[in-house]
C-alpha cells in the first residue's frame, strides 16, 4: 500500500492493516460529517483526513444517507461519533470528540507510536475537551470565527472548508515540527555521546566537559537541560559561530552566564571587554553571543565559565512562618539566598452587605500585577514561594506560572510542612 501524504511514516500491511486508512486512501474515498455551524473537532477531523489523501471528498448534512459506504464522523453515532451516553473516555478521564477517535487509529501512521501519545496529550486532547465541556480553547475559538455571521443565511459549507484549509497547514505544520524534533533528539544523542566519549578518553580538554560544539544548528536546547553542558556553540548562518547559554531544568535562570560586563557590547567595544580578536555581538539580555572563530567561541566558554558565581535566589512573598528553613532544605537550594518581598497588596474593595468586587478597572488592574512581578523578576529567581489569602496570592501566582517562573507553596502532609511546587496551568 502507498500512502501519498509526505510524511506518512508507515503503513500497516497484511495482518495489522489499518482499515480506516485504507478507506481514506481510496481512489473515490469519501466521508460525512454534520452540516449547520461548525466546531474545530469536525474540522480538523476533516483536516485530517484531507491530510492523509487530499482527494478525499467531504460531504456535510444532517442525516446521513442511507446505505452510505464512506467514512462518517461527528454523527451518526457510529465509530467516530462522541455524542452518544456511552462515548469512550480516556484513561486520564479526558472525553473522547470524533477527533480523538481518528487520530487514535491514524496518528501512529503519521508519527509512529510515542509522538502519537504525545501530540494526543499536546494537541487532541485539549480540542477533545473543547468540544466535549467548552472548556476554553484559543485555537477552538478562532476555528469558531470562520461561521457565518448570525444573520448570513448563505449556509456554513464555504466557511466550514476555508477552516479545514487553515486546519490543514496547521496540522502539517505540527506534524513536521513533532518530526523535526525526533531528528533533534536523535541527532543531539550522538553529537552528546561522541562528545561525552573525547571528555572521558581525554581528547578533550577537562575544562571544556560543559561546552558543546555542535557540526550545524541544532535545536537540542530541551534536552540538554538534563544535563551539565552549560554551553553549545554552533555555526552562525551570517558567518562565524553563535554561543548560546543554557537554562537550568525547570527554570528560567542559565547554567552560566556571560560576564555582565560583556552585554550589549559589540564590535570593538566587545573585543576590548573579552579579550577576544573576534568578538562580534553580545546581547544585552545575555542569550547570545556572536564570534569569528571557533577558537575565540570556546575561549568565551571557559571565560564565563570561570567567572561566573552561582548563588540561586528564591523570593519569599509574605512572613517567613518558619518557610526559609524549608526552603533551604530543597535540593540544590542549601545555599540560596532568600529575598523577602512584601505580598501583593489587594486593592480597595466595593462591598455589598458581606459581597465585593475591586475597586479597580481591568487595565488599571492589570497594570498593578505587571509592575509587582516586573520587581519579582528583577532578582531572577529559582523559585517563589507565595502565602496569603487567595485574593493576594492568585493574580501573582498566575502571572508567574504564565511566564513559567516555578511556584510554591506549603502544604501538611502526614502532620509535617512541606514545599510544594504549584504544577503548571494552576
Amino acid at each position: 500500500m502507498i500512502c501519498r501524504a509526505d510524511t506518512v511514516v508507515r503503513c500497516m500491511e497484511n495482518d495489522k492493516m489499518n482499515i480506516l486508512l485504507t478507506q481514506i486512501m481510496e481512489p473515490q474515498a469519501a466521508a460525512f460529517t454534520h452540516g449547520g455551524k461548525f466546531h474545530a473537532d469536525d474540522v480538523f477531523s476533516a483536516a485530517l483526513l484531507r491530510y492523509l489523501n487530499p482527494d478525499i471528498t467531504i460531504e456535510r448534512g444532517n442525516r446521513v444517507p442511507e446505505d452510505y459506504k464512506g467514512i462518517v464522523f461527528d454523527i451518526g453515532r457510529g465509530r467516530y461519533d462522541h455524542h452518544q451516553r456511552d462515548s469512550r473516555i480516556r484513561e486520564n478521564g479526558v472525553p473522547y470528540a470524533a477527533f480523538g477517535l481518528l487520530w487514535e487509529e491514524l496518528g501512529v501512521e503519521i508519527l509512529g507510536e510515542d509522538l502519537t501519545l504525545k501530540f494526543d496529550e499536546d494537541f487532541v486532547q485539549p480540542l477533545d475537551l473543547n468540544d466535549n465541556t467548552g472548556e476554553k480553547n484559543e485555537l477552538a475559538t478562532l476555528i469558531g470565527q470562520f461561521n457565518p455571521v448570525w444573520d448570513d443565511h448563505r449556509g456554513s459549507d464555504e466557511g466550514f472548508f476555508r477552516a479545514v484549509s487553515v486546519a490543514e497547514m496547521i496540522l502539517k505544520n505540527k506534524f513536521d515540527r513533532y518530526l523535526g524534533k525526533a531528528r533533534a533528539d536523535q541527532q543531539t544523542e550522538a553529537i552528546l555521546a561522541e562528545h561525552d566519549k573525547a571528555v572521558h578518553s581525554g581528547d578533550a580538554a577537562p575544562e571544556d566537559a560543559r561546552i558543546l560544539v555542535l557540526p550545524d544548528f541544532v535545536p537540542c536546547q530541551k534536552r540538554l537541560e538534563e544535563t551539565d553542558i552549560a554551553f553549545i556553540v554552533f555555526p552562525s548562518n551570517r558567518g562565524g559561530y553563535c554561543i548560546q547559554p543554557l537554562k537550568k531544568k525547570q527554570s528560567m535562570n542559565y547554567k552560566c552566564s556571560f560576564p555582565e560586563e560583556w552585554l550589549g557590547l559589540e564590535n570593538e567595544e566587545l573585543a576590548a571587554a573579552s579579550g577576544l580578536q573576534s568578538a562580534t555581538f553580545c546581547h544585552k539580555g545575555g542569550f547570545l553571543m556572536s564570534v569569528g572563530d571557533l577558537e575565540d567561541a570556546v575561549k568565551a566558554c571557559r571565560i564565563s565559565l570561570l567567572q561566573y558565581k552561582d548563588q540561586p535566589v528564591i523570593v519569599r512573598l509574605g512572613e517567613d512562618s518558619g518557610a526559609d528553613g524549608l526552603l533551604l532544605q530543597i535540593p540544590g537550594m542549601e545555599h540560596a539566598q532568600v529575598v523577602w518581598m512584601p505580598l501583593f497588596s489587594a486593592p480597595k474593595l466595593e462591598m455589598q452587605a458581606n459581597y465585593g468586587e475591586i475597586a479597580m478597572e481591568k487595565p488599571q488592574w492589570k497594570q498593578l500585577v505587571k509592575e509587582y512581578v516586573r520587581e519579582i523578576l528583577h532578582f531572577h529567581p529559582e523559585a517563589v514561594f507565595v502565602n496569603g489569602e487567595l485574593l493576594e496570592v492568585y493574580p501573582v501566582v498566575h502571572a508567574l506560572r504564565k511566564k513559567h517562573v516555578p511556584v510554591l507553596s506549603v502544604s501538611k502532609q502526614n502532620g509535617r510542612s512541606v514545599i510544594v511546587r504549584i504544577p503548571a496551568g494552576s
